[in-house]
């Protein structure tokens, strides 16, 4: 009955041609310009346009999949349909060197241009696979329907891959594995993603390991990708570090309880460079602690790098780790000494048991010669 009450007044207005324009004047501002020549049209469609929008309210938006995965495509009555794209991001740690000259001149048309003078990253765009998949957006390819994957290679072991499938990333490594030396035994990963809304109030927000970007650009994927290459070889070291921590450990508990420890001096040296070793390559490899040129230039994408930094908590991550390594290193010094105590004390076994020899021989040599010497 609410839906044709609108019926009932128009045959009103239509009956009543002398009251028309006043009662025209006490319709709502309509959003499309009306003919002041056919007030009786200019109402109809009113009334038209009031039916048509309603069922329209019901659905907000409709979903569907780009690339297999979601997509929500938002509906209003006067804007356009807006995809929200959602793009995967895989990190792996598979190295602990990657020579990247050899990578790039093997893969030298896929090779993306560099923005800064960073020589330990470089950046590879593939799009000559089947277009199975949607472009994810980036502005500068908006218009082409290729489907555009990324691959992030760090010259400390790390890659990390953007929008690609989990069963196409094989293919995607063995690239980089060609060029990789000290493949690990087991390789680690980390998931991630980025969704693109271009319709956001603000540059970016944040989310439960995703992040929302009003746009994804290649300098976007380049400060993305370091932070989670840094964070998935940080990882590693942690790990490395860890190992060491149990094995002092251990021999503290030994020594807690037999006074001694058994240690070769080989192997105390051995701990001593991996841990000098892992500190360095956090430091230096990995660039923890280093500019970013993308993010000095632009504001937007220093705002990612200290989100993604603290949403990863590398700072603290190392601030752990440097602790670690400082009880390591305690260690270290502790046994050092203990074993340069135990070399002095052969040493001095030595010099008097030659002493001892020295002075044995006088003595026969004087016993000797006495007995020569007639009575």
């Amino acid at each position: 009955m609410r839906r044709l009450q609108p019926l009932f007044n128009l045959s009103l207005l239509l009956r009543n041609s002398q009251n028309i324009s006043s009662s025209f004047t006490t319709l709502p501002p309509l959003q499309y310009s009306i003919s002041h020549n056919h007030p009786a049209r200019s109402v109809i469609s009113y009334f038209l346009r009031s039916f048509s929008t309603i069922p329209a309210s019901s659905e907000a938006y409709e979903v569907g999949f780009v690339s297999g995965h979601r997509a929500h495509r938002y509906k209003s009555v006067d804007e356009e349909e807006e995809v929200v794209r959602y793009v995967p991001v895989k990190a792996y740690f598979l190295s602990t060197s990657i020579d990247l000259k050899s990578l790039q001149v093997e893969n030298a048309c896929d090779v993306i241009p560099p923005s800064s003078r960073s020589l330990n990253y470089i950046a590879l765009r593939y799009s000559d696979f089947p277009p199975e998949i949607m472009d994810i957006g980036f502005k500068e390819h908006r218009d082409h329907r290729y489907s555009y994957r990324y691959v992030v290679v760090f010259q400390y072991g790390s890659a990390v891959l953007f929008n690609i499938a989990d069963h196409e990333a094989e293919q995607y490594l063995d690239i980089v594995r060609k060029h990789a030396s000290g493949l690990l035994s087991e390789m680690r990963k980390d998931d991630y993603a980025v969704v693109e809304k271009p319709s956001l109030p603000t540059w970016m927000q944040g989310g439960l390991d995703y992040i929302v970007l009003k746009s994804l650009d290649i300098d976007g994927i380049r400060i993305i990708g370091s932070v989670l290459g840094q964070s998935i070889a940080l990882d590693h070291y942690i790990r490395q570090v860890d190992d060491m921590v149990e094995e002092f450990t251990d021999i503290n508990r030994v020594m807690e309880k037999t006074g001694n420890f058994d240690m070769k001096r080989k192997k105390l040296f051995q701990l001593v460079g991996k841990a000098n070793s892992n500190l360095a390559d956090v430091i230096i490899r990995l660039g923890l602690f280093d500019r970013s040129e993308i993010a000095w230039k632009n504001a937007n994408y220093a705002q990612i790098l200290e989100y993604l930094r603290e949403e990863y908590e590398l700072n603290q991550r190392f601030g752990s780790l440097d602790f670690k390594l400082k009880f390591v290193e305690h260690n270290i010094h502790f046994l050092q000494e203990v074993l340069q105590n135990r070399r002095s004390d052969l040493l001095e076994w030595g010099v008097i048991i030659l002493l001892t020899i020295e002075i044995a021989i006088s003595m026969y040599e004087i016993v000797k010669d006495t007995n020569i010497i007639p009575s």
